[in-house]
């Protein structure tokens, strides 16, 4: 969804939402879309959340709420399901499961993250296409699933496994951080950069000179995607050091 759309339809639930005193909300959010609708809420007059039906979800809906209603009241099982699929032979992969649910004629923002270890699924939706998937997604790939209904308090995030990384800078600056974090020179770190190799908070950035703070994220074509952790101190020679973790 281009933002401008995105925008003028987070005003439109979010003028809804206040004029009726109930809770509206989005489809799916790509983290992109995510970064994009929190600086609009920022400057907006509304209340605001994110959430996927999990904590470590990476795909989040936005929740719009009315002036009576606190975050923790937001009851998010009304709102989102989970269907699990086990595969009897085999561990189909995540482009599997997404193939398989599309092809039901679901979209893609009706469904959220597809957490996939081993064998099984667990696979976010919109209630309106959870039907869906309980009847009619019955094999993914070559293997034939068999699937459930899952409580969201039930489930568990797979472990993401990352690396820990630690350099230092001269400044917090794009080009120099990609460069401790990809293990690039600072020259070849820019040269990604100026062509869009480089996304900063899901977005592309082709400036080597922008800032970056702690909890940014930053990903470079063909290198990988990671998290900016907290400055340190600072060395001998006055250089910054910062500490990232890595996707593996």
């Amino acid at each position: 969804m281009e933002n401008d759309e995105l925008l003028k339809r987070a005003a439109d639930l979010a003028e809804r939402c206040e004029r009726t005193s109930s809770v509206t909300h989005t489809a799916f959010l790509t983290p992109a879309e995510q970064f994009a609708l929190t600086k609009w809420a920022n400057t907006a007059d509304c209340k605001m959340v994110l959430t996927g039906g999990h904590p470590d979800c990476e795909r989040k809906a936005a929740f719009f709420l009315p002036f009576y209603m606190d975050e923790d009241e937001l009851c998010i099982e009304n709102y989102i399901c989970a269907v699990t699929a086990k595969a009897g032979f085999g561990e189909p992969a995540h482009r599997d499961y997404l193939g398989a649910a599309l092809g039901l004629g679901i979209k893609r923002e009706w469904l959220g993250d597809i957490w996939v270890t081993g064998g099984t699924a667990t696979i976010f939706c919109l209630p309106s296409v959870e039907r869906h998937l309980l009847d009619g997604l019955d094999k993914v790939g070559r293997y034939g699933v068999k699937t459930a209904k899952t409580e969201l308090s039930e489930l568990k995030a797979p472990e993401r496994k990352v690396k820990k990384v630690t350099f230092s800078v001269k400044s917090p600056r794009l080009d120099a951080v990609c460069a401790g974090m990809f293990n690039l020179s600072r020259t070849a770190a820019a040269e990604r950069i100026a062509v869009g190799d480089a996304s900063l908070n899901y977005s592309v950035c082709m400036k080597p000179d922008s800032i970056v703070h702690e909890d940014d994220v930053i990903s470079l074509r063909g290198c990988g995607k990671g998290t900016v952790g907290a400055a340190g101190g600072m060395s001998k020679k006055g250089r910054q050091f910062i500490s990232a973790e890595i996707y593996k």
